[in-house]
């Protein structure tokens, strides 16, 4: 039989030896079978510790025949605890009590003091006492399970993981194949002398196994709201964040209570906090932990080091050897954040933290969100795992420590993020806090957008996009191996938000999907209309489900999201990098994704960016879009966004929003905004030049208030033509550039975080030139993406998860075509190459080798 001890013993209470009945005897005093069974297989045994309270347990007395004597030494107490349980009757009066028959007598117990007289305790279901297997919600009113709640690790953070109810963060243990109950008994004379027990049954079987006899002026079962302390470590010691099987931690457990987490102090600039940056994450203390507990005011906390702290101590002082308090949040305040021009209450994100560094949390919102993949879909954010914040639609209520509270408030790239110092008083009811508006994009006609977002709620994705200033958030259904996200809320129609749907207009969700091969590719595919484009994965693992042939190509998706009226994506470009090619060369891609994940400071990938310029290169124009690929909390919607310019004279509406990709009349960026012209034309427009090709005026500006901006570089055919610093907040100029072959022209610009590498901070699409009499070419590039092709072709023929012959046959054919044009351009313009795949060369003379591959052709077919 285990023995249960859910952490260290308070020494206000001790346990008292009161015998019994061995549990594998207990079949033979009248207990049913099953019941007796399980005690002794899961009761108690030996030295228990329970809420932190001990007791002795050497067997159990059962409640069912006869009334009996349980003879204790003479002791004195303010409590007794009893650690029992009981059978659930199957008859009386079921309509009345319920299933488990709530407020049945089922024994009493007759408390003898020494001179004589007695206290008689009623013992009723669910209420002094539950049931050994209880049923879900069959809990007491005034009794408590037998193991006090403990905290739980995410699923992520496991040995063994378990997903699910680990979400929670806290586990009850009062279910399972036996369950003990605390009853905590007040003795109306303390000073009296108790000198035995009394058991009469009534109604069923009650089991006791034990009883301890406290001292506490309170109710020991009965703790207290949450507070929060700092413990500084020892010089030499470090701390263990894990937890045992009994959710305890190695550095600090508490007797009467439960440490709830914790995790090193962030500390955070807190004297220069108001001239400090917008998502700037704290220090991590060596030494100092955040801890957070529920307790009995009487608890006493139990260091590492054997060294003892009372709570009273703690809380009362303010401060306990290596312990100081943080200031208890129970201050209810209202947080409204609006638009400083209007007065009206907008969407946003918040942070707030107290003068400790802990998180304030609106009561709506995690306290610690889990930054998982597709472990949690509230709305918060956790930069880097440190920084955590919470989007509001503008307006939140929070709990508050009196003193002073720091604040952070953020929206999107137009709008001056703030932090800020508020003094929060006994009488601080409202903290209202104004935005303003700094950057008029919006007002020019861009509108920004998101093009990757999974596992959000459409809701929760209107308020993450509307806090974050993205108007639009594609919300991206797909599949992993036999797992479906958000298939139920495809439509093929509905855009959340817009006004035909009831909604402002200017904050929109559309859900579509993200389908994905492995190896071939991923492609998004977005604002589609009509029946759901499936299935959305193949080709088994790590994206479809074991088994799964490779029954679809990317461009065959693509091919139908645009039959359905939709744009088509490539995300997180360039990678998995096979297949993307032939959708590219066979015109069915609208734009490239460049991807954040995570990450705040990476920038756009210098890899994406020469994966597209290979494409441009060769004259395949495709618009540059942002997506963030948000698949958790430690990625915040359009950390990397799209803009893109509603046409003039045009109403903003998902569908004009689709028809600017088309036009590739895009940026992409992580905080700078750009307008870029050539001859007075936009991003995405096509210019036609002579036979001597001519000069262009390129006209530029760019402006920031979220990352510093150093310099600014036009790129021409994939290099720096020209080169320009900048302000950290503006900047603009004018170049005129010679073209005397067809050339594309795009705008970078770079910037820096203080303390930070310089990134790539934005881009914009290009502008293509065309010289009459030249191609777009780039022998080099053009190898580079015919491999691609052969590679998704060696791939159909090699390891791929072979599919119904006709249906390999037409995926061949498919890739072939897309090779053809490409490998003839090749050819046409003398430029030799190797293959690597089905278009292998003889190495005999030029012209066998264009015979061979044309054989070739009609021998794939």
């Amino acid at each position: 039989m285990p023995k249960v001890c859910d952490g260290p013993a308070s020494e206000l209470f001790e346990a008292v030896r009161i015998g019994g009945v061995k549990p594998r005897d207990l079949a033979e005093e009248g207990v049913p079978a099953d019941m007796a069974a399980a005690a002794a297989e899961h009761g108690p045994e030996g030295r228990c510790v329970c809420w932190g309270i001990p007791f002795d347990v050497l067997g159990a007395h059962a409640a069912c025949r006869g009334s009996f004597d349980v003879k204790v030494k003479p002791l004195r107490a303010r409590w007794l605890v009893f650690l029992h349980t009981a059978d659930v009757p199957q008859d009386g009066d079921w309509r009345k009590l319920g299933r488990g028959l709530m407020g049945d007598l089922a024994a009493e117990y007759l408390v003898r003091y020494e001179d004589g007289s007695e206290q008689r305790l009623p013992v009723r279901r669910r209420w002094e006492v539950g049931s050994w297997q209880k049923p879900w919600g069959d809990n007491p009113v005034a009794a408590v399970g037998w193991q006090k709640p403990r905290p739980v690790r995410a699923s992520h953070e496991q040995t063994n993981p378990m997903w699910g109810w680990s979400q929670t963060r806290v586990q009850y243990p009062d279910g399972g194949p036996f369950t003990c109950w605390l009853w905590a008994w007040p003795n109306p004379r303390p000073s009296a002398k108790i000198a035995g027990l009394r058991i009469e049954p009534v109604h069923g079987v009650v089991l006791l196994f034990g009883m301890a006899a406290g001292r506490t002026v309170e109710n020991p079962l009965r703790w207290r709201r949450r507070r929060k302390a700092v413990l500084t470590l020892p010089p030499v010691a470090k701390f263990d964040p894990r937890l045992d099987e009994r959710g305890l931690l190695r550095t600090i457990q508490i007797d009467l209570g439960q440490v709830i987490c914790a995790c090193p102090r962030r500390v955070y600039p807190l004297r220069d906090w108001e001239n400090t940056r917008n998502n700037d994450v704290p220090a991590i203390s060596e030494r100092e932990i955040l801890i957070e507990y529920a307790s009995h005011p009487e608890a006493v906390f139990h260091l590492e080091c054997g060294r003892r702290i009372r709570v009273a101590d703690l809380e009362n002082r303010g401060r306990a050897g290596p312990m100081i308090e943080v200031r208890p949040a129970e201050r209810p305040v209202t947080l409204r954040i609006v638009e400083k021009e209007s007065g009206r209450p907008v969407a946003a994100k918040l942070h707030v933290h107290g003068e400790a560094g802990e998180y304030l949390a609106p009561v709506d919102r995690h306290r610690i969100a889990n930054d998982a993949w597709f472990e949690d879909y509230s709305a918060d954010f956790v930069h880097q795992g440190l920084h955590q914040c919470a989007y509001i639609n503008g307006q939140t209520s929070l709990l508050l420590p009196i003193g002073k509270v720091y604040i952070e408030v953020a929206k999107g790239f137009e709008i001056r993020p703030l932090r800020l110092v508020r003094k929060v008083g006994p009488a601080t009811r409202e903290i209202v806090i104004a935005l303003e508006k700094v950057l008029p994009w919006r007002e020019k006609g861009w509108v920004t957008a998101d093009t990757h977002v999974h596992f959000l709620s459409p809701q929760s994705a209107r308020l993450e996009g509307a806090a974050e200033g993205v108007n639009i958030v594609n919300l991206l259904a797909s599949q992993w191996g036999e797992l479906m996200t958000n298939v139920g809320d495809f439509d093929g129609e509905s855009t959340i938000g817009s006004k035909e749907a009831g909604g402002d207009g200017e904050w929109l969700v559309r859900v579509g999907t993200e389908n994905r091969q492995h190896v071939l590719g991923h492609i998004s595919l977005l604002g589609y209309r009509g029946p759901i484009i499936a299935p959305m994965t193949t080709g088994g693992p790590d994206e479809s489900a074991l088994g799964d042939p490779v029954g679809k190509l990317l461009t065959e998706w693509a091919v139908q999201c645009r039959r359905q009226g939709g744009i088509v994506v490539l995300p997180h470009f360039p990678n998995p990098r096979t297949e993307h090619a032939a959708a590219i060369v066979s015109g069915n891609v609208d734009g490239v994704e460049m991807t954040s994940w995570g990450s705040l400071y990476a920038g756009i990938d210098p890899y994406s960016l020469v994966d597209w310029y290979r494409y441009l290169n060769c004259g395949y124009m495709v618009a540059a879009v942002g997506g963030t690929d948000k698949m958790s909390a430690n990625t915040a919607v359009g950390t990397v966004r799209t803009y893109a310019r509603i046409a003039d004279g045009m109403p903003f509406t998902y569908e004009e929003w689709k028809n600017a990709v088309r036009r590739a009349e895009t940026f992409v960026t992580y905080g700078p905004l750009l307008e870029f012209r050539v001859n007075g034309r936009p991003c995405g427009s096509r210019l036609k030049l002579g036979r001597k090709g001519g000069t262009v005026d390129v006209e530029w500006e760019v402006a920031s208030v979220t990352v510093p901006m150093t310099s600014v570089e036009l790129i021409v055919n994939g290099e720096v033509r020209e080169r320009q610093s900048v302000a950290e907040n503006a900047g603009r100029g004018c170049w005129r550039i010679p073209v005397t072959e067809s050339s594309w022209m795009a705008l970078l610009v770079r910037g820096r975080h203080p303390g930070m590498p310089e990134i790539v901070a934005a881009h914009s699409s290009p502008v293509m030139a065309h010289v009459d009499g030249t191609i777009f070419h780039s022998a080099a590039d053009a190898v580079s993406i015919l491999e691609q092709i052969e590679g998704a072709l060696a791939y159909l023929d090699t390891v791929g998860t072979k599919a119904e012959t006709a249906r390999l046959r037409q995926m061949r054919l498919f890739l072939i075509s897309c090779a053809r044009g490409l490998h003839n351009r090749l050819h046409a313009r003398g430029e030799y190459h190797h293959h690597l795949g089905p278009f292998e060369h003889s190495l005999s003379s030029w012209g066998r080798r264009k015979n061979l591959f044309f054989s070739d052709i009609h021998r794939h077919k």
